[in-house]
């Protein structure tokens, strides 16, 4: 009947697969919330600071340099993103040689920046608002939440529930992906005999996303055509807020506030964890790729080629900038561990 998606390849990728990948962050902060590290306050405070800083520094650092460009200030949100996938692989090098309790604090950081990214997402870049298809939304969430409420763990019954959702949403003028990330909350974490559906769910998707969803979405958005990169691309207030938003703006961002935060006794250090070591994390963590690439995409998906290129040079500066510098200050701050440290 009237109900039609018609979609370039590109966009069922970035609204269709990419709802997959928001469905499964969804699923990791709600187990982090529900059991995991974010079940704690203790252990909340210190990388909920410090990703509050390590989101308004490098927006201000990107508005700072762009606030001459009405068009270009849509893409205040790029350089907020960090790539967690990107930022633990590059942490797990290191294996034992760095603390435990540093690889929570990033994979913590990592989620509020996460969560912070959905919000944006939800408020900033959706488009004009149907209210015929935003209430067919609520009520399938509606229906979801009940669904939970009355003890149905069968996660066949959510998934088919969220695809209706995402079309809901589709045709509602907010992002598609958001609907991933409210049918993950529905998910019941336990069942009647103590099973987790929630974490089977979540095992299930892990290598579909590392391995087909994320590699797509990369291919089909971070091409560059290299000759027609110039020197004036490279200054283009976009790349420069982009570069110095994640590049510079994270760590002194994520710095600022978790020392702030130590030094008001808002929280403490966790004592098997150093300064430089929560710096070396810091840089870890303005390595932006694929969200940043993803927020890029929704802030100038209306916008010319310019912004495009830009955006995708200040975010490949950065990440690789980041990466490097990075793994340099964490690999001169650990030391192997004695033998049978866990």
């Amino acid at each position: 009947g009237g109900l039609e998606i018609r979609k370039p390849l590109l966009l069922w990728i970035n609204d269709g697969l990419m709802a997959v990948f928001f469905f499964l962050v969804g699923l990791e902060i709600k187990r982090e919330f529900m059991e995991g590290e974010l079940s704690s306050r203790d252990q909340v405070i210190l990388p909920a600071m410090g990703a509050v800083g390590g989101m308004l520094v490098p927006a201000g650092i990107y508005v700072a340099l762009n606030r001459g460009d009405a068009v270009a200030l849509d893409g205040w949100a790029i350089p907020v993103a960090t790539d967690i996938a990107f930022a633990l692989a590059l942490l797990s090098v290191f294996g034992a040689r760095v603390p435990v309790a540093l690889k929570v604090f990033l994979l913590t950081l990592a989620i509020f920046d996460d969560l912070a990214a959905i919000v944006i997402i939800a408020l900033f870049y959706s488009g004009d608002l149907s209210t015929g298809a935003l209430m067919v939304g609520l009520a399938v969430l509606a229906l979801a939440v009940l669904m939970n409420r009355i003890g149905v763990t069968q996660t066949s019954a959510y998934v088919l529930t969220g695809v209706v959702l995402w079309v809901a949403v589709l045709k509602s003028g907010v992002h598609a992906t958001l609907a991933g990330v409210l049918i993950a909350f529905c998910v019941p974490m336990r069942d009647s005999d103590g099973k987790s559906p929630l974490r089977e769910l979540e095992h299930n998707l892990h290598g579909p996303v590392a391995f087909a969803i994320l590699p797509l979405f990369a291919f089909a958005n971070a091409g560059l055509s290299l000759p027609g990169v110039s020197l004036s691309d490279l200054s283009h207030p976009v790349t420069l807020g982009v570069t110095l938003g994640l590049f510079l703006g994270k760590p002194a961002g994520i710095m600022l506030f978790v020392g702030g935060a130590v030094l008001l006794g808002l929280a403490r250090m966790p004592g098997s964890v150093t300064w430089l070591q929560v710096l070396g994390v810091s840089f870890v963590c303005g390595i932006g790729f694929t969200m940043s690439l993803f927020i890029g995409n929704l802030a100038f998906e209306h916008g010319n080629f310019e912004y495009a290129t830009a955006v995708r040079v200040g975010v490949f500066e950065a990440s690789i900038l980041s990466g490097v510098l990075g793994y340099l200050v964490l690999r001169l701050t650990s030391r192997d561990r004695p033998s049978g440290t866990t």
